[in-house]
């Protein structure tokens, strides 16, 4: 492996809120990483279940650990707080109930930004239910007519050059469910250098608030409509039907 690789600095952004029951595996796998620089930054919403003085512990003995906790306006308002705080020259995120699928997952990444000279990198999603495997996200590499016929890769193993979102702007919380569609129709959209690693880099829990009811699905599928069609991209309900038909494969092992 390239030596410069090891210092090329990645920020790897965890949200959390009541999140002191799975909060602990996700800050293990990002320690546990072989990269040498990465910066784990914790944007907690003001919990009240211990999620708080567990990241400040933690942050006391992990100098690469920065931390935040106080009241936002939802997710989307903590992401952004958390792209601000970043100080890597790459940014990635891990939801606070996920885990980095192996421990070079962050060293391939970091090795693909500097070999390929890429902006964006990404690579495949497995989801879990405990320890069982339900579904595998297995993307591709990226062709930009897709995204009219609903693709999009596997948000969660995406990581960006800061710069990229310097120039994109922050996420739209506006959106309740769909800013992370969003994000990556513009950034996907503006003819940055892309590319896909074929390697499962997350390892997710089911149950994300796009999918735990009927109601939160319908409004999935009303602001995704609303992301096409403030990005000008595809043909408005019928991508979305696109978007969900790809998500049949997911299931087939």
């Amino acid at each position: 492996m390239n030596k410069r690789n090891k210092y090329m600095k990645i920020s790897i952004i965890t949200i959390t809120f009541n999140s002191a029951k799975t909060l602990q595996r996700a800050l293990a796998s990002v320690q546990g990483q072989t990269h040498r620089e990465t910066e784990h930054i914790l944007v907690d919403g003001a919990s009240t279940d211990g999620t708080r003085d567990m990241i400040a512990a933690y942050a006391k003995t992990h100098p690469n650990v920065r931390w935040v906790s106080e009241k936002d306006n939802g997710i989307y308002d903590a992401l952004n707080k958390g792209i601000a705080m970043a100080t890597g020259e790459v940014v990635g995120f891990l939801h606070s109930d996920d885990v980095l699928f192996a421990p070079d997952s962050i060293e391939h990444i970091a090795a693909v930004f500097e070999s390929e000279q890429a902006d964006v990198v990404y690579g495949d999603l497995q989801y879990c239910r405990g320890n069982r495997v339900v579904r595998h996200w297995k993307s591709n590499d990226f062709n930009p007519c897709a995204l009219k016929y609903g693709w999009m890769p596997p948000h969660p193993t995406v990581y960006v050059r800061r710069a990229v979102y310097e120039q994109v702007g922050p996420y739209d919380d506006w959106f309740r469910i769909s800013a992370d569609y969003d994000m990556m129709l513009r950034i996907f959209s503006a003819g940055y250098k892309t590319k896909y690693i074929p390697e499962v880099i997350v390892s997710m829990e089911t149950g994300g608030a796009s999918n735990k009811n009927t109601k939160a699905r319908l409004s999935k599928t009303q602001e995704d409509y609303i992301v096409l069609k403030k990005n000008h991209i595809g043909c408005g309900y019928l991508t979305v039907a696109c978007k969900q038909l790809r998500k049949i494969k997911q299931f087939l092992r």
